[in-house]
């Protein structure tokens, strides 16, 4: 948000084809996920994280009638097009966000990791919700926030504990997919490793061991 708001600052967010300031400039805060040539912003929501991780549906109303999106499609990857953040047509509004019934028992939780408490924005996010049975994990829903273009969900961390136990070893090693497909930049590539424990962290604290 710091080159979008800065109107010296190149950023095809806010003036499309002026360029991305952030790709060779100051760019600790950006994303390492869902990145293009084009922009390297970061999404900076909390509740959308735990949105993507639970598969939300967006609930639309405009002058075409009803209809309802993927919280996956919703928010958009800025590709060639940063400046297209939603897949809201004209004259929509969101009406609703629906979250899927999950199998129960379940656990949940949020983890924001930033530099000082007083700061709004996470440097990493990790929502994590388990469905577990008799002492075995039956499903897995895991998203990351603070280092995507969009929130990003991590499909191959929630299929790792799928079928296991909960373990110290069992979130280490599905966490260490949490970075799969990163770009870091110059800035901001200690945020590979800072993704990796939150998962890892925030799966233990959901999770439990034995």
């Amino acid at each position: 948000m710091q080159y979008f708001r800065d109107v010296t600052a190149d950023c095809n967010k806010r003036e499309p084809g002026s360029g991305c300031a952030a790709l060779h400039g100051f760019n600790r805060m950006h994303a390492i996920l869902g990145t293009s040539d084009s922009c390297v912003a970061t999404h900076a929501s909390d509740v959308a994280v735990a949105f993507a991780a639970l598969e939300a549906t967006v609930h639309l109303l405009g002058p075409d009638g009803e209809r309802r999106v993927p919280f996956a499609d919703f928010l958009l990857r800025p590709g060639s097009t940063p400046h297209r953040e939603q897949a809201i047509r004209r004259g929509e509004l969101i009406t609703a966000v629906e979250i899927p019934a999950l199998p129960r028992p379940l656990k949940s939780g949020y983890l924001k990791v930033r530099d000082r408490q007083s700061y709004e924005f996470a440097l990493t996010s990790a929502a994590v919700a388990l469905h577990v049975r008799g002492g075995v994990i039956r499903e897995a829903k895991v998203a990351a926030g603070g280092v995507g273009t969009v929130p990003w969900k991590l499909p191959a961390v929630e299929r790792a504990p799928v079928g296991e136990r909960p373990s110290d070893a069992l979130w280490t090693a599905a966490a260490e997919q949490a970075a799969q497909g990163a770009r870091p930049l110059e800035g901001n590539r200690f945020k590979v490793e800072v993704l990796k424990r939150t998962v890892e962290r925030q799966l233990r604290v959901v999770g439990g061991t034995k």
